[in-house]
């Protein structure tokens, strides 16, 4: 058996004990954080951001960047409500919100590799329409009213006592982690993220992996959108705004543990959590609201400085 490195431990584990030990300071001072109904909470409202940031994983596998993840979501929150108003099935909504997704991360995909756009300028594109699409078919007004409980029940209900939130984000994150590590799909993407020209002189379809990648960040971020409005009975042009730079941050965070410099699924989920905890933690120690965004951005800048040296390998496509 080999001798422990600890600079390699905490090279690769150090962020998560640190996310670790901060849980552990919120159970013991931050009053009412350790009741059951707090951390059932914690976690419900954890699956939100976890299922949108393993999308945006997804595409930082390719080494592309999705920024129109949060808009797409909203889009898709607002036509899977506007379809519910009007008294469709269900099952219509749901397919129509995650057809969003499919064809803005096609949209997306098509824009990168066949016309050469940068991900970075093609996603704001996308946004921007989807922020106007949405706009336009809520006129400005949130979707409000009586949902069908077939449909609020996705995220509200429970199933043999858990919360159907938690399972769908244990479900997503099982998804991307077997896809990831597991299929060749997955390691062809890894590859084309890591070294995309060698990638290619090995014979690996870069252009549709990267496809693939930003086509899956969009249904994720349809998933999410379903839950978020099933969750809040309501579907607003906006509502998803607030979490892509908690996406973004859960992805660097989590490359900065397990796999160091590399996004990685169990790093983006776990940060995401200990993005949520911090949240919470803070509120219940009664901290300004203003702080959040402080430590939020604090969070985003170490993360990139912990994994600089890393992330040159996978540098930006802009």
């Amino acid at each position: 058996m080999g001798r422990i490195d600890p600079r390699e431990v905490i090279g690769h584990y150090g962020t998560a004990i640190a996310g670790l030990a901060l849980i552990l300071f919120f159970l013991i001072f931050a009053p009412n954080f350790a009741s059951t109904t707090n951390i059932i909470n914690v976690l419900k409202d954890t699956s939100f951001l976890a299922i949108l940031a393993l999308g945006f994983a997804l595409a930082f596998t390719v080494a592309e960047l999705d920024l129109s993840v949060a808009e797409m979501a909203s889009l898709a929150a607002v036509v899977c409500g506007w379809l519910v108003q009007l008294q469709y099935p269900p099952a219509v909504a749901v397919a129509a919100a995650l057809g969003v997704g499919l064809v803005l991360g096609s949209l997306n995909g098509y824009g990168v590799t066949v016309l050469r756009i940068p991900s970075l300028i093609m996603t704001l594109g996308t946004a921007a329409i989807a922020k106007g699409l949405a706009f336009m078919i809520t006129q400005g007004v949130a979707f409000v009213g009586r949902w069908p409980v077939g449909f609020t029940g996705l995220a509200r209900g429970y199933t043999f006592g858990i919360p159907n939130l938690v399972l769908w984000m244990a479900g997503a994150t099982l998804f991307a982690w077997g896809l990831v590590k597991w299929t060749r799909t997955g390691a062809h993407m890894v590859a084309t993220g890591e070294a995309d020209e060698a990638a290619r002189l090995a014979g690996i379809a870069t252009a549709r992996m990267k496809r693939i990648g930003l086509l899956l960040a969009g249904v994720f971020a349809s998933i999410m959108a379903v839950l978020l409005a099933a969750n809040l009975s309501s579907a607003a042009p906006n509502m998803a705004g607030d979490y892509l730079l908690y996406a973004i941050a859960a992805v660097l965070l989590g490359m900065t543990m397990f796999e160091p410099g590399k996004p990685n699924i169990p790093g983006t989920v776990f940060a995401a959590l200990v993005l949520k905890v911090l949240g919470n933690g803070l509120v219940l120690l009664g901290a300004p609201y203003y702080v959040q965004d402080i430590v939020l951005g604090a969070i985003i800048i170490g993360s990139v400085a912990f994994s600089a040296s890393a992330m040159k390998k996978a540098a930006f496509k802009v």
